[in-house]
């Protein structure tokens, strides 16, 4: 059944599904923080598409805030893109962190490589390191802007620009979903923004170093994601609208060990 949350953001989802094929990414954002006036947020992880979205915030000044997750394994050359970002817009990033107890307990029992031995392992550290500070970070907020594509991936292209997100009561809008990768390319060089050196070593998609790599030429998009996996099983549950529990999904599916 609906929240009355959901509700109530019917005319403006209705609003926003109308306006934004026909308007460019940095005027979807302005209609994003014209509707949700200091209720709305950008996650980002410093890939290509996210910075692209906080340029276009910080350079606008648009009362959007920006967020990342800091999940304690990131590559050097994320951190690295980070304070580049700081230093050329001199704007605020928030940081959430995983809770240091979960982690504690979860290198206790399971070790630092755990989410290669299965799925279910997998999902239990991106949901402590990653879903759980998300929902914090999401807390109290009406809107969700995030830098999806939908050529990044089969799942992703049967999403919409903007949906209602019933998992974190609130609208989720993507401003860069009908772009290309060599559009964004193109605009990131056009307009000086810093871009993480991964993505000339072959990384399109980035997160964790011990869960990413490079991908090969006609490769899909989210390849470099949990390689080791069936490709069904590309996601980390950041981006699931279905509303959910608190913690893991019990997937359980045994996969190659990596050493």
């Amino acid at each position: 059944m609906p929240t009355a949350s959901a509700a109530l953001a019917v005319p403006v989802l209705d609003d926003l599904r109308l306006q934004l094929p026909s308007i460019s990414a940095l005027e979807r954002l302005q209609l994003v923080a014209k509707h949700f006036p200091e209720k709305a947020v950008f996650s980002t992880s410093f890939g290509l598409e996210d910075q692209i979205i906080s340029h276009l915030i910080f350079d606008n000044e648009l009362p959007i805030k920006v967020f990342t997750l800091d999940t304690g394994r990131n590559f050097q050359e994320t951190y690295s893109t980070w304070n580049k970002t700081l230093l050329k817009y001199q704007q605020p990033i928030e940081v959430f962190h995983p809770r240091q107890e979960s982690v504690e307990e979860l290198m206790r029992t399971k070790g630092p490589n755990s989410f290669y031995e299965s799925v279910d392992n997998r999902k239990e550290c991106c949901y402590i390191r990653k879903v759980e500070p998300l929902n914090r970070a999401l807390a109290g907020q009406a809107a969700w802007v995030t830098g999806i594509r939908a050529e990044q991936s089969q799942n992703r292209q049967t999403m919409d620009p903007v949906e209602w997100d019933a998992a974190h009561n609130l609208t989720k809008i993507h401003p860069l979903f009908d772009w290309t990768w060599e559009q964004a390319i193109d605009f990131a060089q056009a307009n000086g923004i810093p871009v993480n050196p991964l993505h000339k070593q072959g990384f399109v998609s980035i997160g964790c170093a011990p869960c990413t790599r490079a991908i090969k030429p006609g490769e899909d998009f989210r390849a470099g994601r949990w390689w080791w996996e069936d490709l069904s099983a590309k996601e980390c549950g950041l981006h699931s609208t279905t509303a959910h529990h608190d913690g893991p999904d019990p997937v359980v599916e045994p996969v190659e060990k990596q050493h």
